[in-house]
C-alpha cells in the first residue's frame, strides 16, 4: 500500500476535509498547502497526483497522535522519519487511537481477520529482535477495514443507488379490504350465501318383509 491509500483511508474514516488535513500537519511545524493536500487524495492515473512522500506522510501521523491524544506544549516535537514502512505506519496509527493488543484483536476480528496476540506484538518488536515481523500491504488492509468500522460507523458495502427505485410499486402495502356483511342491503350489495352442501342422505335399510298369513296360502 502506498502512503496516499492509507491516507486517503484515514481522511475517510474520520471525515477529515483539506484544512483539517492541512491542520493536522502543521501542528507538528510542518506547513503543507491545502492544494498539495487534493493532489495526494488524487488517484493514480490522474493527472495531477502527486506521491505523498515518507517524510511528509511521517508529519501528518505525527499530527495525527497530536489530534487524537492531544499536544504537549513542553514536550519537543517528534521528529519525522524519512524512510516508513507498515510497522512504523501501523505503531504511529497504535500510540494515535490508543490501542492495545486486545483491542487490536477485536478491531481485526471486524474485517473477519483473525490473528493472535503473538502475532500482533510481534509486528511492534525491533527489526533486530528475533521474533520481529513485517507487517505484510495484507494485514495493514484489514487493520485500516477494522478502523473504518468502529470509528466511522459506516458498513463496507452500501445498498446501490438503483436498488430502492427497484423496488416495485406491487412491494408497497396493500390497503385492508374491508369485509363484506350479509345482509348489508343498505349499499345495494347483494351477495349470495353459499349453500352448505347436502349432507349425503343415508342408504335407507331394506324394510323387512312383514310376514302374514296371506303369504302362506
Amino acid at each position: 500500500m502506498t502512503n496516499n491509500d492509507i491516507l486517503r483511508r484515514i481522511r475517510f474514516t474520520f471525515n477529515y476535509n483539506d484544512k483539517k488535513m492541512a491542520e493536522i500537519i502543521a501542528s507538528t511545524g510542518f506547513v503543507v498547502k491545502p492544494e498539495l493536500i487534493k493532489q495526494w487524495l488524487k488517484k493514480e492515473d490522474d493527472s495531477e497526483y502527486v506521491r505523498c512522500s515518507d517524510r511528509e506522510f511521517s508529519h501528518f501521523l505525527n499530527g495525527f497522535i497530536n489530534e487524537k491524544r492531544g499536544k504537549r506544549e513542553d514536550a519537543e516535537p517528534v521528529k519525522a522519519e524519512d524512510h516508513l514502512n507498515n510497522n512504523i505506519i501501523l505503531k504511529k496509527l497504535k500510540i494515535a487511537l490508543n490501542l492495545k493488543t486486545e483491542d487490536i484483536v477485536a478491531l481485526l476480528k471486524l474485517a473477519e481477520f483473525k490473528v493472535s496476540e503473538n502475532e500482533i506484538t510481534a509486528l511492534f518488536r525491533r527489526a533486530s529482535h528475533h521474533h520481529y515481523r513485517e507487517c505484510q500491504d495484507q494485514f495493514m488492509r484489514r487493520f485500516l477495514t477494522g478502523m473504518q468500522l468502529k470509528y466511522s460507523g459506516k458498513p463496507m458495502s452500501k445498498e446501490p443507488s438503483g436498488a430502492a427505485a427497484q423496488k416495485s410499486k406491487t412491494d408497497k402495502p396493500k390497503k385492508p379490504v374491508t369485509p363484506i356483511v350479509y345482509g348489508d342491503y343498505a349499499n345495494s350489495i347483494k351477495v349470495s350465501k353459499i349453500q352448505k352442501a347436502d349432507k349425503p342422505k343415508k342408504t335407507p335399510e331394506k324394510q323387512k318383509r312383514s310376514l302374514s298369513m296371506k303369504n302362506f296360502k
